[in-house]
């Protein structure tokens, strides 16, 4: 379809279509047969010119390369957790399903295939625009294809091909549960929440199977199915988190357009996620003693239909309190979530250079400054 634009003089003038406009679809699928990893640097070249008055400042370009990395090893986990238990389509394309992990994740929620496949698919479209929008302002896109080095599940229906992430020696924080359920506390004031499940955030499990072993023991497999069903809201909700945290550090007002709008998504992948862990069967898994309580009965602080966020305080103690997104605190953001990644255990087996490459990312990131 042809462009239409208003010239000047209020009369319409008809434009040739972006022939150098990327399709994504068209991306997909010749590049996630070796991981969903960065736009190729020929692509990238021919990458549309955003509308914006002036180039980037260095500051903006910090934060958004940051958020491609994030969004990057985001696509990366995403796409493990489609090739076995999500919807294997054109659109995300890769692995061919594993019908009992689908089935054990089908009792969280029945429609659970077609939501892991839609934020697969969004993450997928977050990385691909960002390191697009950088290469229009003549910036270097973020590329981690040299570290996808880490094993594949090897239960059947998954890829054998390199990884940027390990889904299979996880230690979830669960505190965003009670985060977003607690009135009187807030990271951003230094406070602490308890752990909903005390195990995970103890101990390495997995959220896929290691193999086809681990889909033989009913509790074993579907214990794997619920710790990847905390574990997709414990993702989702960093980013609700970041983009809101360095939306406060940018400049120009469409890099602050970008931020606010994908973070939005975030925000909504997060309260659906947030949703179906709260229907995770209570359960003892047989291989390794973890535990996943009944959550409803402990009161409100863990009532598991309470998944919007309870008023709570917010910039300073005196004023009343207010539902918000937390935490927002806008120092050290950046640096924040690379350590939530790393501490979820999601980079065991990635050499000292990777951890250097994200530090770095992250600290250029955490450096910027609105005005700078």
């Amino acid at each position: 379809m042809n462009r239409v634009e208003t010239r000047e003089d209020n009369s319409e003038e008809r434009v040739k279509p972006l022939k150098s406009f990327i399709s994504r679809r068209s991306f997909l699928g010749t590049s996630l047969a070796v991981g969903a990893g960065t736009i190729g640097a020929g692509l990238l070249a021919n990458a549309p010119t955003a509308r914006a008055s002036g180039g980037l400042t260095r500051n903006d370009e910090a934060i958004l390369r940051f958020l491609a990395a994030a969004e990057i090893i985001e696509a990366d986990l995403w796409q493990q957790y489609n090739e076995l238990g999500g919807i294997q389509d054109d659109e995300v394309p890769g692995g061919t399903g594993s019908p009992a992990y689908t089935e054990a994740l089908a009792v969280l929620d029945e429609d659970m295939d077609q939501y892991i496949h839609d934020n697969t698919d969004d993450e997928i479209s977050h990385f691909t625009f960002l390191n697009a929008y950088l290469a229009s302002k003549g910036a270097e896109p973020v590329n981690l294809d040299q570290f996808r080095t880490l094993p594949s599940s090897q239960a059947t229906g998954a890829q054998q091909i390199g990884r940027l992430t390990n889904l299979m020696q996880l230690t979830v924080d669960t505190s965003f549960w009670t985060r977003y359920r607690s009135d009187s506390l807030n990271p951003d004031f230094g406070d602490t929440l308890p752990q909903a499940i005390p195990g995970l955030a103890a101990g390495q499990f997995p959220a896929i199977p290691r193999n086809d072993g681990d889909l033989a023991p009913p509790d074993h497999l579907q214990a794997i199915a619920n710790t990847a069903g905390f574990h997709f809201a414990f993702i989702e909700q960093g980013g609700t988190s970041l983009y809101a945290s360095l939306a406060q550090r940018v400049t120009h007002s469409e890099v602050l357009r970008i931020l606010l709008s994908i973070g939005g998504s975030e925000i909504m992948h997060f309260q659906t996620w947030q949703d179906k862990a709260g229907n995770a069967p209570p359960l003892t898994d047989p291989t390794n003693g973890l535990v996943f309580p009944d959550l409803n009965a402990d009161g409100e602080l863990t009532q598991t239909n309470l998944i919007m966020p309870e008023p709570t305080i917010f910039l300073d103690r005196r004023f009343p309190i207010c539902s918000i997104i937390r935490p927002t605190e806008t120092r050290g953001a950046a640096m924040a979530a690379l350590n939530a990644f790393t501490a979820d255990g999601l980079f065991i087996g990635q050499p000292p250079a990777f951890f250097a490459v994200l530090s770095q990312l992250a600290h250029t990131a955490d450096a910027a400054h609105h005005g700078g």
